[in-house]
């Protein structure tokens, strides 16, 4: 009954915006830490947050001590999901009247979105087939396992089908990361998991799927990669917005950068079908829009995008600053 104001962050801004037209309509005040990198590629998305009562500012951000520690090391830090999950819970921890609200990683955010998978599951029925493989993109693993989960329960029915996370090279998580536990936050605030991590304190370079620059991934998910039953690849910059641009010319569609993984890769998946005669039924998952990346766009057509893979020894630096645990 005291609650008045929530927290959250927000990387290329589609949760912060879902939870700013809520408590738009709640009348709840709402501060948005808004990943610094997105919030300069992506000013119409502040706006939109702005438009509906929110406040957001760019993370790292001299509000909070977490901030502040980050900002006095690296003036010029581009930001990460971690970096924003630490202000807003310590913005939350400080204040009687506010809540922080996550957007992502945990389980019952990962399964309040499973609808997507089963209103998938009735489209498939409607159109009388199934799919062989899903490719979604995966940065927390929220949305990945929204349109996922419901076709890992056919799974481990017995169903053949393959599941696919495609995640960016510059924050690879899944496929360079350890699987142990981590804290879900660069401030070391939130709870330990279980998870693939590439370490609380690794920054990814700023590239423009925003969403996707997540230095873990969400336990649940993290156990199905590690027990076989998905799969994960991670694909450049480049090849994404190469396959994004094939596809909005062929479907009339701009994928949002993110799901322009999972495009990219089905594209890919596509072709090897035509080279080997193999029919395949392919479900993307394609969770957004382009409409405000335009920008990202623009540098791609122009020459402009650079691919970014994290060196190993980076990797291995941020893997040194894990907790231990059990010893």
């Amino acid at each position: 009954a005291g609650v008045k104001r929530l927290t959250t962050e927000t990387g290329a801004g589609q949760w912060g915006s879902a939870l700013a037209m809520a408590c738009a309509f709640f009348e709840l005040e709402l501060k948005v830490y808004m990943v610094r990198a997105s919030y300069e590629q992506k000013p119409y998305r502040r706006i939109l947050m702005e438009t509906w009562g929110a406040r957001c500012v760019p993370s790292p951000s001299p509000d909070t001590e977490a901030g502040r520690r980050v900002l006095a090391e690296h003036p010029d830090s581009p930001g990460s999901l971690g970096i924003a999950i630490s202000e807003a819970v310590e913005d939350a921890a400080t204040r009687e009247d506010t809540k922080y609200s996550l957007g992502s990683v945990l389980n019952h955010v990962l399964l309040h979105q499973t609808v997507i998978g089963q209103e998938a599951q009735k489209q498939f029925e409607l159109a009388g087939t199934y799919p062989d493989v899903i490719f979604g993109c995966v940065g927390g693993g929220s949305n990945f396992a929204g349109l996922a989960f419901p076709f890992v329960r056919e799974k481990l029915q017995g169903r053949d089908i393959r599941i696919v996370a495609v995640e960016p090279t510059a924050c690879p998580s899944l496929t360079r990361g350890a699987y142990t536990f981590d804290f879900g936050d660069t401030g070391r605030m939130t709870p330990l998991m279980k998870m693939h991590t590439l370490g609380h304190t690794f920054v990814p370079a700023a590239i423009h799927a925003g969403g996707l620059r997540y230095h873990g991934m969400a336990p649940l998910v993290s156990l199905l990669y590690e027990q076989g039953i998905i799969e994960a690849l991670a694909l450049p910059q480049n090849a994404v917005f190469e396959g994004a641009v094939l596809f909005a010319r062929a479907e009339g569609i701009v994928p949002a950068p993110e799901s322009a993984h999972a495009v990219r890769a089905a594209i890919d998946e596509a072709r090897r079908c035509a080279e080997t005669g193999e029919e395949k039924t392919i479900l993307i998952g394609l969770s957004g829009h382009g409409h405000f990346d335009l920008g990202a766009y623009e540098a791609y057509l122009a020459g402009r995008l650079e691919d970014y893979e994290h060196p190993e020894e980076e990797i291995r630096k941020a893997l040194a600053a894990l907790p231990q645990v059990g010893t």
